[in-house]
């Protein structure tokens, strides 16, 4: 079996039309990597239009201001991404003269760019002969050879890494890389794959064995932490809101909220009411229960209830609600200003 040819063909046959892939420019490469971390396509493909049309180069994304970007980013989520992508850019404006680099071992060097993302750029960009491994990757490995090894060990990424690298084409090593990340996208999906019309049915181990579904192996499971969110809109007689950037590491670091009391367990109206009659002389209080919600992350699920007082003082330091609207907050709280409309 010539794996790499049979992965092309398909490939040439079948690849979606997607812009990032009719360009060989690093930093356009490098902005829908980061954005398709942890990201669909079809969520992602909005994003990327945007951030190449607010910054069409690297120097671009570099001037811009951090608010800016976090707006842009809103609700692709792990925040840390965009954080990251504007630390760098600058980064390549201060080192590299405004020009993204193109060798992976520049690539490694740069934050936020693993071994991944180093060899996606690297090989779409400059054609260098270097194996992306990622979760389709994974998949259509594990599958095709039989590997039933734990992804989630170090020992194991590294044997993939090195099987990767001895199937890679040496004379088209950019095509070859799209065209297995594609396939585990589109056709070696992770269920109900359709493996009756399949470039590889007829030599691929696992559906021979009848184990597709079993693999890749992945033991290590997240442990999800549970949270209790309180956002308190606080406001006064004039329509100006509290908002506070959130400065601390964590999930929502340099985003925007309303006031926030996080509790251990549920929290009870009354004892959050008393809570805040201690700070604020208000004049109403209200619950919006019919926006409680359950948001779900990867490592947390957050427990929300959204509440609103008006209090009686002129609030200093506040924000009105044009103002809210243009900063970058958290989905959850963005869905719930679009709903409420303030």
């Amino acid at each position: 079996m010539n794996f790499s040819t049979k992965i092309i063909g398909w490939y040439q046959q079948n690849c979606r039309d997607l812009p990032w892939r009719n360009t060989n420019d690093a930093y356009k490469i490098w902005l829908s990597e980061i954005i398709l971390q942890q990201t669909r396509v079809s969520q992602g493909l909005p994003y990327y239009i945007n951030f190449v049309t607010a910054f069409p180069t690297v120097n671009d994304l570099a001037n811009a201001d951090e608010q800016q970007v976090l707006k842009l980013w809103q609700g692709l989520g792990y925040y840390s991404r965009a954080r990251n992508l504007h630390f760098t850019a600058k980064l390549v404006v201060e080192n590299h003269n405004g020009i993204f680099p193109t060798t992976y071992d520049e690539l490694i060097k740069l934050k936020g760019i693993g071994t991944y993302t180093a060899a996606a750029i690297a090989s779409f960009s400059a054609n260098e002969a270097v194996a992306v491994v990622d979760g389709n990757v994974f998949r259509v490995l594990s599958r095709v050879f039989n590997v039933n090894y734990d992804i989630s060990l170090n020992t194991t990424k590294k044997y993939f890494i090195e099987l990767a690298q001895k199937l890679l084409s040496t004379t088209q090593p950019n095509l070859h890389n799209q065209a297995i990340m594609e396939f585990g996208a589109l056709q070696c999906v992770p269920k109900s794959p359709n493996c009756l019309d399949c470039v590889f049915n007829d030599s691929c181990e696992a559906y021979k064995l009848k184990i597709v579904s079993e693999l890749p192996v992945k033991l290590k499971k997240n442990k999800i932490t549970k949270r209790f969110l309180n956002y308190v809109l606080i406001h006064d007689a004039y329509g100006n809101y509290i908002m506070n950037k959130r400065t601390e590491n964590g999930i929502w670091k340099n985003l925007y909220e309303f006031p926030c009391v996080e509790s251990e367990n549920e929290m009870d109206e009354s004892e959050l009411f008393l809570q805040l009659k201690e700070l604020y002389n208000i004049k109403n209080f209200e619950h919006y229960d019919a926006f409680d919600v359950l948001h779900k992350l990867s490592h947390q699920h957050l427990n929300i209830k959204f509440y609103r007082i008006e209090t009686e003082e002129i609030l200093k330091n506040s924000y009105t609600f044009s103002d809210v609207k243009q900063l970058p907050v958290p989905i959850v709280l963005h869905n719930f200003i679009e709903k409420i409309g303030i």
